[in-house]
C-alpha cells in the first residue's frame, strides 16, 4: 500500500534524525533511479545513502512507498501540464508538444521513463496518473481527428506505443547522442500525419494488449 493509502491515520512527524535519514535515502534514490531507472535495491539504495538497510526497510518498506514519494510530485505537474496542452489552439502543435514534453521528462529520468511502462495494478501512483492523463490524452487525439490533421485510425494506443519505440532510442542513445530521439520522434509524428492518406495497415492494441506490450519493455522489479 502507498503512502498516500494508508488508512488515514494522523502522520507522526518524524524525529530530526529520522527525517535526516528518510531525506538522506531520497536523494541517493533520485540520483540511483535517475541514472540507473527502477530496478534497484535496498541493498543498493542503504550503501548509496550511507545508511543501514534496515533504515531503507522502516521509512520505505516497499517499492511503492519509495516510489510514491519520488515521483508524485513530478507526476503532479505533468497532470498540471496537461492543461497547457488543451489550451493550444493548434490541433497539431498541441499534439506534438505533448509528445516532445513527456519523452523529455523520460529522457532527463531514466527512472520516469521506468515507470511509465509500469502497469496501473502494479501501483496506486500509475493507476493515478493514467486516470488524469489519459482522457486528456484522447482530447488531444479527438480534437486532431477533428482538425483533419491526424492520419485516419491514429488512436491514444498508437502514442503510447509510439512513446515505447522512442524509448528504446533514448535508451540505447543516451551515452552517444542524447538528443538523437527528436529526430525519430520527428519521423514517427510525420507518419501520423493526415497528409498521408494510406489507412494504416493492421489495427491498434486494444488495452490489455498495451499492457502486455509495456510489461515486455518494463525493467524486472527487484
Amino acid at each position: 500500500m502507498s503512502i498516500t493509502g494508508q488508512a488515514g491515520s494522523a502522520v507522526r512527524p518524524l524525529r530530526r534524525d529520522a527525517e535526516r535519514n528518510r531525506q538522506r535515502i531520497l536523494c541517493a534514490a533520485r540520483t540511483l533511479v535517475a541514472e540507473k531507472g527502477l530496478a534497484l535495491s535496498h541493498d543498493e539504495l542503504a550503501e548509496a545513502a550511507d545508511v543501514a538497510v534496515g533504515t531503507v526497510y522502516r521509512r520505505f518498506p516497499d517499492k511503492a512507498s519509495l516510489f510514491e514519494a519520488l515521483f508524485r510530485d513530478e507526476l503532479d505537474r505533468v497532470v498540471a501540464q496537461a492543461d497547457c496542452w488543451l489550451t493550444i489552439t493548434d490541433a497539431w502543435q498541441a499534439l506534438e508538444t505533448f509528445m516532445v514534453d513527456h519523452l523529455e521528462i523520460q529522457a532527463n529520468n531514466r527512472g520516469f521513463k521506468d515507470l511509465m511502462l509500469q502497469s496501473a495494478e502494479q501501483f496506486d501512483l500509475m493507476s493515478y496518473f493514467q486516470q488524469n492523463i489519459v482522457p486528456v490524452i484522447g482530447k488531444l487525439v479527438e480534437r486532431a481527428h477533428e482538425a483533419g490533421v491526424l492520419r485516419p485510425g491514429v488512436c491514444v494506443q498508437d502514442l503510447v506505443v509510439a512513446s515505447i519505440m522512442v524509448g528504446a532510442v533514448i535508451d540505447s542513445a543516451r551515452d552517444v547522442d542524447p538528443d538523437l530521439w527528436r529526430r525519430y520522434l520527428a519521423g514517427l509524428l510525420d507518419g501520423f500525419r493526415a497528409v498521408y492518406p494510406a489507412p494504416l495497415p493492421g489495427s491498434p492494441p486494444t488495452a490489455d494488449q498495451l499492457d502486455l506490450i509495456k510489461r515486455g519493455c518494463a525493467p524486472p522489479m527487484r
